[in-house]
């Protein structure tokens, strides 16, 4: 007979093997006998998602790593389906709370969904923002867990950096997150392609349009660097909790529009519609 606390062990082990994580990763991970289901943050016990304030129509965040068949491991563009681009934010130390909620604000009362890239030291400052970026359907991926500039690290400290961030996010919200960013440049080395497929993300998000908002440009600036090569299919990068970067945001959404273009999170611009 199994006493009972051999069944919590069991049933711990097989929750850790449903999981998108590598060995190698699972290995730190300290997880209660319970856990979510990675792919849909569901399991024995969990708690249904809070409703937005504001409900949308939408689908829940995608919250597993993305596999697209035939794309490239470094995604700088998307198909443009529709009109479709990919409205991005990197979260890092430094953005302000207050403004990172306004934006919030703004994009709820736009109707519109997008993907933010957190840093694991943002998370840990922030979680309230973090629960409800997931709570309000927006998609949370991993730009590592301290932002540094990982082609400067050897690689163990390259894997620690992004297995760092992915543990936040599982304990967050039952999955790793859907996409990679490496911090600092655009494209990734291979010791980073390594790492962060070690760890589970078979693919890096990066961009093609940068208006380097980080430097606190104008508002005007912001806008036009964006507009100036968006296209259908394109991934913004913009920078979350900076107040230029707000300001410009009504603007610059009312001209894409203009343009039928539609801001997406990053894995409704590369899966049919309707997936």
């Amino acid at each position: 007979m199994t006493d009972p606390s051999r069944r919590v062990l069991l049933r711990a082990g097989a929750a850790l093997s449903a999981l998108p994580l590598a060995p190698a990763l699972l290995g730190g991970c300290s997880a209660p006998a319970s856990l979510p289901d990675a792919r849909t943050g569901t399991g024995p016990g969990a708690a249904p998602d809070p409703v937005p304030a504001q409900p949308l129509a939408v689908t829940p965040a995608r919250r597993a790593p993305l596999r697209i068949p035939g794309a490239p491991v470094q995604l700088t563009h998307g198909p443009g389906t529709d009109g479709r681009l990919a409205l991005t934010f990197n979260a890092e130390p430094g953005a302000d709370p207050a403004v990172a909620a306004r934006t919030l604000d703004l994009l709820r009362g736009r109707g519109l969904r997008v993907t933010v890239l957190a840093v694991g030291t943002w998370l840990a400052a922030e979680p309230a923002l973090a629960r409800r970026l997931l709570d309000e359907g927006h998609e949370l991926g991993n730009h590592t867990e301290h932002h540094k500039d990982l082609s400067l690290l050897t690689e163990p400290a390259v894997r620690a950096e992004i297995e760092q961030c992915a543990h936040r996010l599982f304990r967050l919200g039952g999955g790793i997150g859907p996409w990679l960013r490496s911090p600092r440049h655009r494209e990734s080395d291979p010791r980073v392609i390594r790492a962060a497929q070690r760890a589970g993300y078979p693919h890096l998000l990066a961009y093609d349009t940068d208006p380097a908002d980080w430097r606190d440009p104008s508002p005007a600036t912001i806008r036009a660097r964006v507009l100036r090569t968006v296209g259908p299919g394109g991934i913004v990068t913009l920078h979350l909790g900076r107040p230029h970067t707000l300001q410009a945001l009504p603007a610059l959404l009312t001209a894409l529009s203009r343009r039928n273009l539609r801001p997406v999170p990053a894995s409704e611009l590369f899966l049919p519609r309707g997936t």
